[in-house]
């Protein structure tokens, strides 16, 4: 019961702050860390090869540190004779950062709040949550955006962290969120990164893959839409990213709507197939609908992930 209490715990604290500004971010860190790394590697010659070892090391690193702090707490606690309450409000507060649900929904609805104020709002709000250049983007692709990027990051944000928590732990949540950042930063296709940050790019395909059909199948549960689930493999495997197609797929058969098209990374236009063929206006209402698709399905990995505990420990 521990495990599940500590799992409500942080889950809780998300569902109700989020991730404050005033709050220090581990995640941060782990951008830091990562920055200065590929500053002094991501040069010269076998640049795959470092990039590989310095997402290993950062992964494993922070997996390892992670169940020493553990292991630290639960000694620590024994002798202070209160039990394992340390490393469980160690575990709850690591869950609580692992989780970026309602900071992801608290920034879709302000891109839609944005939008409907001004064009230029809404590019200037879209552009803290997604990666493309925005400068140009209409009305409808600021939109588009913004949803795309809450089916992404539930998987991202969400799923694959509860996932990785089930499988593996504390630390196993822990790691998956610094595959991810590493992914975030340094897994591009363009000229800076496309050696140094394969193996990051790979690693986090591998991590995501399993969470990431597991997301579109909530998406489609939670909606009474378990029909559509053949549609949704085929579209979902149209897209650039082995994993990121399938929840913006189930979006989309959610919503009735069209997904991708071109995007400006770096200056570079990339064109993404598209997922979905009614190319309708999106709404208020279509975020509105797809805020309650994202919480349902994230209750129901809490629950989900929930009753592995109990299965594991009964």
């Amino acid at each position: 019961m521990s495990r599940i209490l500590t799992l409500l715990a942080g889950w809780l604290f998300d569902l109700l702050i989020g991730d404050p500004a005033w709050l220090p971010h581990p995640v941060v860190g782990f951008g830091k860390l990562i920055a200065a790394g590929e500053k002094r590697w991501n040069q010269g010659e076998n640049r795959r090869r470092k990039g590989a070892w310095m997402a290993i090391g950062l992964v494993l690193g922070i997996f390892l540190l992670t169940l020493a702090v553990q292991l630290g707490l639960r000694a620590a606690g024994e002798a202070l004779h209160i039990g394992a309450w340390l490393q469980w409000i160690f575990d709850a507060v690591l869950i609580f950062f692992c989780l970026a649900g309602t900071t992801l929904i608290r920034e879709v609805r302000e891109v839609f709040r944005a939008v409907d104020r001004s064009l230029e709002e809404g590019r200037t709000q879209v552009a803290r949550i997604v990666g493309r250049d925005t400068s140009d983007l209409s009305a409808q692709e600021i939109r588009t955006a913004a949803l795309e990027t809450l089916a992404e990051n539930l998987n991202d944000g969400v799923i694959a962290p509860l996932f990785w928590l089930a499988v593996l732990g504390v630390p196993g949540m822990v790691a998956y969120k610094m595959v991810n950042t590493l992914d975030s930063m340094i897994g591009y296709r363009n000229e800076r990164y496309l050696d140094f940050g394969r193996f990051a790019a790979r690693l986090d395909d591998v991590a995501g893959w399993i969470p990431a059909r597991l997301t579109a199948f909530l998406m489609l549960l939670v909606s009474g839409k378990l029909g559509k689930i053949a549609w949704v493999h085929e579209n979902g495997c149209k897209h650039l990213s082995p994993n990121s197609g399938h929840p913006e797929a189930a979006l989309a058969a959610i919503l009735d709507c069209r997904f991708g098209g071109p995007h400006n990374y770096f200056g570079e236009e990339v064109w993404k197939p598209f997922i979905g063929e009614n190319d309708r206006t999106l709404t208020t209402a279509d975020m509105q609908r797809a805020v309650r698709v994202n919480r349902a399905a994230e209750i129901a990995m809490v629950v989900l992930t929930a009753a592995v505990f109990l299965l594991l420990n009964p």
